[in-house]
């Protein structure tokens, strides 16, 4: 039986049109960021997005965890749709389109204690460490395992270099990653129901979230968390490297002082 819809017209009827409504938000309002840092660093963003997610979707699919509907996709690039990889670019687009126009920021210098970098590079290695255990466990954790073991060493980077900034913009960041991924449940919730994807039964763990699998739920969760913060640090660091010495009246090596390391 054929679909009603095609993973390409997912892309048209429900990504496209957002990201063309927040370019024109962003092009038209002054107090979004948008210029040669933020777009820079959505490129970088975008570039490894696809290169980290590729071995992973290129596993999980030939172990049968998901598959596509009959004439859901026009061609695969290994065992991966084509119309994959090019949301491996339209969702990082997508959410920071969106973050743009939080522009989540604070006056805070990159030097930070040493023991908020352990605890956030522990918290990330934790995350690993527990997908590591699911997958020694039954079937039905397969998904879950491998997503929060892939997972796990960015936000390790992630959080170990800057948790504690992350934590002083909370509030507007918890807006930037709530927004947009409630919104892709809601798209990857209508595409199952339209059968343009299966999720597997015997290699999730049946929890669902209205409706849609809590490990589908979790990897647009992590995968927000991921374009978010990786972007909010990027412009962070630049802000404090060109602004850093008139801000503080020192230098850059003193700013990264072996007392706080």
């Amino acid at each position: 039986m054929t679909i009603p819809i095609t993973y390409l017209g997912i892309h048209v009827a429900f990504l496209l049109p957002p990201i063309l409504i927040l370019w024109s938000l962003a092009v038209r309002r002054d107090r979004v960021w948008l210029g040669l840092r933020p777009l820079s660093g959505l490129g970088i963003v975008i570039l490894l997005a696809v290169a980290y997610t590729t071995p992973f979707t290129n596993h999980l699919i030939p172990a049968g965890v998901w598959w596509y509907g009959d004439g859901a996709v026009l061609a695969t690039v290994w065992h991966t749709p084509i119309e994959e990889y090019l949301f491996f670019v339209l969702q990082p687009i997508l959410t920071a389109l969106w973050l743009f126009q939080v522009r989540p920021a604070a006056d805070r210098p990159l030097t930070l204690p040493r023991r908020h970098r352990l605890l956030g590079v522990a918290g990330g290695l934790a995350v690993a460490v527990v997908g590591l255990l699911l997958l020694f466990g039954d079937l039905s954790t397969y998904y879950l395992g491998w997503l929060f073991l892939w997972a796990g060493p960015v936000l390790a980077v992630q959080w170990g270099f800057g948790s504690t900034y992350l934590w002083t913009v909370r509030r507007s960041l918890l807006v930037a990653i709530a927004v947009p991924t409630l919104y892709l449940w809601l798209v990857d919730r209508i595409a199952i129901e339209l059968g343009v994807w299966v999720i597997s039964d015997a290699h999730t763990t049946g929890y669902a979230l209205l409706g849609l699998p809590i490990e589908e739920a979790l990897f647009f969760l992590v995968t927000n968390l991921f374009v978010v913060q990786g972007l909010v640090l990027y412009v962070w660091v630049l802000e404090r490297f060109d602004g850093l010495p008139e801000r503080t009246g020192e230098s850059r090596q003193l700013a990264t002082s072996s007392d706080e390391w």
